[in-house]
């Protein structure tokens, strides 16, 4: 008896030791077993005292009537599926006749707390069916990301959503995007996983760093064109425009319209080409937008007008020639100037880290999830990598990007430079590679040797 104490002593210890230090080794030992129990023990209960639950039918109150038995108590939504996952559960529920998917959505906060878990989260899968998703513990606190992650073409993971999946960033459903974010907000590190996860892609990197290219210069040898000022952007989109008409000549030339091809044959886009004959698609990384969009003279004023409008060109026209954009900043309004609404019009993926103003947080969502705002001013600031991500559709997720460094991202991007395709339209825009002698260093001239 006193060894089993023992050694129920020592498993106890040894689980509050892991979730204080390994809270999803804990999960995977102990926690999700106790969590599962849990739910099943409470369930109808917790159903009952969150209003999700339904009175039960005429005939059967009729039947209960007729043969004198108990009235049936009210029914909760029909558990099909129960499933553990690596960072919570996966309650997959069949909804009664009467019920919603916002009711059981709107009971999400009471449901974390009655099931003591550390978050919850539901969506519609299809009429009469909620997927209810549970973590354990915080999975932001430390991203770790998964082993294997669905990646496809055009399509990379990069970063952790606070429901424990893996956010993907997929340029074929959404071609642009727009990140915002204030210094030292982790910003960079999430542009750091985006290029790294492009980098074993066949894709073209084209940067523009008004920054002098500390950003992204070190992850020069998988870049196919970078711009390190303003004069040089200008120039580099002017001929991504003239690349982006040559490729719409190619798709007119190879469209295949004749009566004997089928509908879904005919090309649009360089994704319906034969692959002998697609050109490499193009992702624009613009670091600091407002750096293209200020100007202090009429001929910078000039210049930045011609920037702004390859910009919205690009965003309205570039999808189908398979130029996707990634404009980055710390504010993106209208004080920028004519133009930049037009073109946050067409960026349809936004994300925005640490924020130091509400107006900041509205450029982002303040017309496609207003609800977003609140939750992107709320960030703290030592969070750094918290972000939240949207889109279009009014839906929301609250991410984090696991800490890439600067030696990391550049490891990678040296390991895949064989990849980099060279594109005779951005020849001269491809960055050099071979380090310039510091100017701060004298020259020395060696004194000949005498006898």
């Amino acid at each position: 008896m006193t060894w089993l104490i023992v050694a129920l002593v020592l498993v106890v210890a040894a689980a509050g030791l892991l979730r204080w230090r390994r809270p999803a080794w804990y999960w995977m030992t102990f926690g999700v077993t106790l969590a599962a129990l849990r739910v099943l023990v409470r369930y109808a209960s917790v159903m009952d005292a969150c209003g999700l639950t339904v009175p039960p039918p005429r005939w059967r109150l009729a039947l209960a009537r007729m043969t004198n038995r108990p009235v049936p108590e009210s029914r909760a939504p029909r558990i099909l599926r129960i499933r553990p996952t690596r960072t919570g559960l996966i309650l997959r529920l069949k909804l009664r006749p009467g019920q919603d998917a916002f009711d059981v959505t709107a009971s999400c906060d009471r449901l974390r707390h009655s099931f003591g878990m550390y978050g919850v989260t539901s969506r519609e899968l299809r009429s009469g069916v909620v997927e209810v998703r549970m973590t354990g513990y915080d999975v932001l606190k430390r991203v770790q990301m998964p082993a294997e992650t669905a990646t496809t073409p055009m399509r990379v993971p990069v970063a952790l959503r606070q429901d424990g999946s893996v956010h993907y960033r997929d340029y074929r459903a959404v071609p642009h995007a727009l990140t915002l974010g204030a210094t030292e907000s982790g910003k960079s590190v999430y542009q750091r996983n985006l290029v790294a996860g492009l980098a074993s892609q066949d894709v073209a990197l084209v940067g523009i760093d008004c920054k002098q290219g500390v950003e992204l210069f070190p992850l020069a040898r998988r870049f196919s064109a970078l711009a390190d000022n303003p004069d040089a952007a200008a120039e580099l989109l002017g001929a991504l425009v003239v690349h982006m008409e040559d490729v719409y000549q190619l798709i007119r030339t190879e469209q295949r319209i004749t009566a004997d091809v089928p509908d879904a044959e005919i090309a649009a886009d360089i994704w319906s080409l034969p692959e002998h004959l697609r050109p490499v698609p193009i992702v624009v990384l613009v670091d600091e937008v407002a750096e293209l969009a200020l100007y202090a003279t009429k001929e910078e004023e000039k210049r930045r007008d011609r920037i702004i409008t390859a910009l919205v060109r690009l965003a309205q026209l570039g999808r189908a020639a398979g130029i996707y954009l990634e404009i980055c900043g710390q504010r993106f309004g209208s004080e920028l100037g004519k133009g930049i609404t037009m073109l946050r019009a067409q960026l349809t993926a936004r994300t925005a880290h640490r924020v130091n103003d509400e107006t900041s947080a509205n450029m982002a969502f303040g017309d496609i999830a207003p609800d977003a705002v609140l939750a992107a001013i709320q960030i703290p600031a030592e969070m750094r990598g918290l972000a939240i991500t949207g889109d279009s559709t009014g839906g929301w997720h609250r991410i984090r990007a696991p800490h890439t460094s600067l030696r990391q991202a550049v490891n990678t991007c040296n390991r895949y430079a064989d990849l980099t395709p060279h594109l005779s339209a951005l020849a001269p825009f491809r960055p050099v590679l071979d380090a310039p002698t510091p100017v701060s260093t004298p020259a020395i001239e060696s004194a000949p040797a005498t006898a």
